[in-house]
């Protein structure tokens, strides 16, 4: 191979995300205008995204009739895919003057797309309508993938293999062998679980920019809120809502799609599923009961708050409706601990995931069983189903690279004079793509604090997280830019 990728390949795949980008950005251009604000910000950004992706389109080189997509040109598509649609959506902030300097425009846009709910503001309701608009709109169309959208829009591109499908952790569940197909029924239920909420939400007194918004980012598991309080100035009826679709949308899609077809049969035997199930139930009666018994709340409030914040650290949604920092150090110290679980695989949610933890701990199980007994033959199974041996590898290896790198981000924060307790919370949140952290990220805080150094370092664990790791620390190898 005597270049470095398919340039006809990455071109024409990132022309089409900025396509789609420019009329996000024109929509909410229109909705400026709809609350008499000045649209002239996102339509300058509106431009440039569809500049650039004419230029790409036009210079795209050479095409071939049948073009051979190499795992490296997926790799590099979906990191630049990332980048640019970041460095563009940081634009409207600046443009408009809502977030001064680049630094903190860019970060908030990366934890936009990569749906993780960090955010460099202080107050929240001083933005215009239509940059809050925006804002929810980033975690939208991040939670699905914009590289779904794309496939989407590309019926006639033909991609060997899973290669993007694989990198984005919206879509590791197969529905059907077709990759339109899986396009086509994820899109539909994420469409499905956003109007859902929309129109409970209305039924709870909620307006229709507010419910939008918050669709938007409980169904992306983002969290950014339109609110300076969050959820926490809602009724119980609201808070109740956005729990249980931030559990929903922790759920695999693949779930959802056998609960549409009535196929119970298989949502009852996916052990991922029910292992996620019982994490939520267990953390949240353990930090419900310290409330109870250690803070004296009555139940239902204890009940409430206590799964209200298990369930969206644990979905990395990052909605809050407390302070958990005034909690017992019990209980916030599990929330902390939360922040490595993860969502279910092939939802929008980020972290480890729950199904490579229950390999893990089938590994521990096999582990003990073979020192009770040498020749014992165990096999490491999930849904019925032998992991092989390479898979099993590959999950205990991401998980131990998923844990260096959160020590390495961790002391490279705290070198940059961040205090311990928050470097390491920042750096989980962020990889996880949570939002909230513990320290002085907490959920009553923001991120605005950080050393500028600290943000862009933060803003790279964001994408690393939420492309899985490796499409970004491929590119970082040798190996991988040789023939």
């Amino acid at each position: 191979m005597g270049k470095i990728a398919n340039l006809y390949f990455v071109f024409r795949v990132i022309s089409r995300i900025l396509l789609i980008e420019t009329a996000a950005l024109l929509f909410c251009a229109a909705l400026s205008y709809y609350y008499a604000e000045d649209p002239v910000p996102f339509f300058i950004t509106a431009f440039i995204s569809f500049f650039v992706g004419i230029c790409l389109f036009l210079f795209r080189g050479k095409s071939s009739a049948a073009p051979q997509i190499h795992r490296r040109d997926a790799y590099i598509t979906v990191t630049l895919s990332w980048l640019i649609i970041s460095w563009v959506g940081a634009l409207p902030y600046l443009f408009s003057g809502a977030i001064p300097g680049i630094t903190n425009a860019f970060f908030e846009s990366v934890s936009g797309f990569t749906t993780t709910g960090s955010s460099i503001l202080a107050d929240i309701e001083s933005l215009p309508a239509g940059v809050l608009f925006w804002r929810s709109l980033t975690h939208w169309i991040g939670g699905i993938g914009i590289i779904v959208l794309v496939i989407l829009l590309m019926p006639k591109l033909k991609i060997g293999g899973y290669h993007l499908f694989t990198l984005e952790s919206s879509l590791q569940g197969k529905i059907q062998p077709k990759i339109r197909s899986v396009g086509n029924r994820l899109f539909l239920i994420y469409l499905l679980l956003t109007v859902g909420e929309i129109v409970l939400l209305l039924a709870g007194g909620m307006n229709l920019f507010e419910s939008t918004c918050h669709a938007f980012g409980t169904v992306a598991t983002g969290g950014f809120s339109p609110k300076n309080t969050s959820i926490s100035s809602y009724s119980p009826y609201i808070q109740y809502v956005i729990m249980l679709f931030m559990l929903l949308s922790g759920t695999n899609f693949v779930i959802h799609y056998y609960l549409l077809k009535r196929e119970f049969r298989k949502v009852r035997d996916n052990d991922e599923f029910r292992f996620y199930l019982v994490i939520v139930f267990i953390v949240g009666i353990l930090v419900t009961s310290s409330l109870v018994f250690v803070m004296g709340k009555p139940i239902e409030v204890a009940f409430r708050e206590g799964f209200f914040q298990v369930i969206s650290i644990i979905t990395c949604t990052g909605y809050a409706t407390a302070d958990y920092m005034q909690w017992p150090v019990f209980a916030w110290g599990l929330l902390f601990f939360a922040m490595f679980f993860g969502g279910s695989t092939g939802s929008t949610a980020g972290g480890i995931k729950m199904a490579r933890h229950l390999v893990l701990l089938r590994n521990l199980n096999r582990v003990f069983k073979q020192l009770l007994s040498t020749h014992a033959i165990v096999s490491v199974k999930l849904n019925n189903k032998v992991v092989s041996d390479d898979s099993n590898r590959s999950i205990l290896s991401f998980i131990s690279v998923y844990l260096l790198l959160f020590v390495a981000g961790s002391i490279l924060m705290a070198a940059l004079g961040v205090d311990l307790k928050t470097s390491a919370s920042s750096v989980a949140t962020c990889m996880a793509g949570i939002g909230p952290g513990i320290g002085s990220v907490g959920p009553v805080a923001n991120f605005a604090h950080l050393p500028e150094s600290g943000k862009l370092l933060l803003s790279f664990l964001m994408i690393t997280g939420r492309l899985e790791i490796y499409t970004i620390l491929a590119l970082f190898s040798i190996k991988f830019w040789k023939k």
